[in-house]
C-alpha cells in the first residue's frame, strides 16, 4: 500500500536515486537561482536580454540599496508587518478560546458550530472577493491596513479554531478534571493548564498563519492599493518603472520580501515540527 522505502530497494534503484535526485533539486531551484542571479545584475544586462546569462557585472550594493532609498519597499515592508502581525495574534487569540469551548465544554450546537467553523475551510475564497470589497467600501476600511488584517483574522480563524480544537481534544481530560476538583476557575484551567500545553500548536500555526498572510497576494491587491496600505507582495510590482521595466530591483526586492518567513521558520522550527508531528505516533 505504501511505497517500499529506498534503503529497501535494490542497488541499481539506490543508484538511480542518488544520480536523479541532485538533478531534481537544481531543476526546482532554478527560478530562485534566476532570480537570485537576476537581482544583483545591471539594468543594461536586462536592456540587452541577458536573462539566464552569466552578469557582467555584480551590483549587488547598489541594486539592494536602490530599492530602500528609490523606492517605497520600506513603507511596502512595514505596512506586511503592520498585516501580518496583529493578524496572527488575532487569529491565535480567538482560535485559542473558540478550540477550548468546543473542546472541553458539551454544549448544544456544538458539532454545528464546529462544522461551520470546516465548512467554511471549504469556501472558494475568490468568489468571496466581491461581496468582501463591497462591505469593505461600506464599512469604511477599504484601502486600509485595518481592513485587511480584519478580513484576514476573519478567514483565517475558521482553519486555526479547527487546528486548536482536535489538539485540545487530545490532551489528557484528566487535566482539567483534576483542576475542577481543586476549585480553579474555568478561565485559569485555560491559562494556566491548557495554554502552556498548547505552545506547540501555537507555534506551528503562528509560522503557517505568518507565511500564509506575508506571501498573500490576491487579497493584497483586492481590498489595498498605493503605497501608504499595500503589502510588499503587491508593492512588488510598483518598483517597475513606467516606461522600462526594472526586474533587476523586483527580484532584489522579491528576495528582502522572503526573508522575514524564512527567519520565522527557522526561529521556529523547532516548535513547529513538534506541533504538527503530535499524534502521529503513540
Amino acid at each position: 500500500m505504501f511505497p517500499t522505502p529506498i534503503e529497501r530497494r535494490s542497488a541499481a534503484v539506490q543508484r538511480l536515486y542518488k544520480t536523479a535526485l541532485p538533478f531534481a533539486m537544481v531543476l526546482w531551484l532554478l527560478p530562485l537561482i534566476a532570480v537570485a542571479l537576476t537581482s544583483v545584475r545591471s539594468a543594461g544586462d536586462i536592456t540587452a536580454g541577458n536573462y539566464w546569462g552569466w552578469p557582467t557585472s555584480f551590483n549587488l550594493a547598489q541594486n539592494y540599496s536602490d530599492i530602500f532609498t528609490n523606492t517605497p519597499l520600506g513603507s511596502y515592508m512595514w505596512n506586511s508587518v503592520r498585516v501580518t502581525v496583529p493578524t496572527v495574534i488575532g487569529t491565535l487569540a480567538l482560535s485559542c478560546m473558540s478550540g477550548f469551548a468546543l473542546a472541553v465544554y458539551k454544549f448544544k450546537g456544538n458539532m454545528l458550530v464546529f462544522f461551520m467553523f470546516v465548512a467554511g475551510n471549504f469556501v472558494p475564497f475568490q468568489i468571496l472577493m466581491v461581496p468582501v470589497r463591497d462591505l469593505t467600501l461600506q464599512m469604511g476600511i477599504y484601502n486600509t491596513v485595518t481592513g485587511l488584517a480584519l478580513f484576514h483574522i476573519a478567514f483565517q480563524t475558521g482553519f486555526c479554531t479547527l487546528f486548536m480544537r482536535n489538539f485540545i481534544r487530545a490532551l489528557p481530560v484528566e487535566l482539567i478534571e483534576a483542576a475542577r476538583v481543586e476549585g480553579v476557575k474555568e478561565w485559569r484551567i485555560f491559562w494556566f493548564i491548557i495554554l502552556p500545553l498548547m505552545r506547540p500548536a501555537i507555534a506551528a500555526l503562528a509560522v503557517l498563519v505568518f507565511t500564509f498572510i506575508w506571501n498573500d497576494y490576491f487579497w493584497a491587491t483586492v481590498l489595498t492599493q498605493g503605497a501608504e496600505s499595500q503589502p510588499v507582495t503587491a508593492g512588488l510590482y510598483s518598483l517597475n518603472g513606467q516606461w522600462v521595466a526594472a526586474w533587476h530591483l523586483v527580484s532584489a526586492g522579491s528576495i528582502v520580501a522572503a526573508l522575514p518567513p524564512v527567519a520565522i521558520f527557522f526561529l521556529l522550527q523547532k516548535h513547529f515540527i513538534a506541533g504538527l508531528t503530535l499524534g502521529a505516533v503513540k
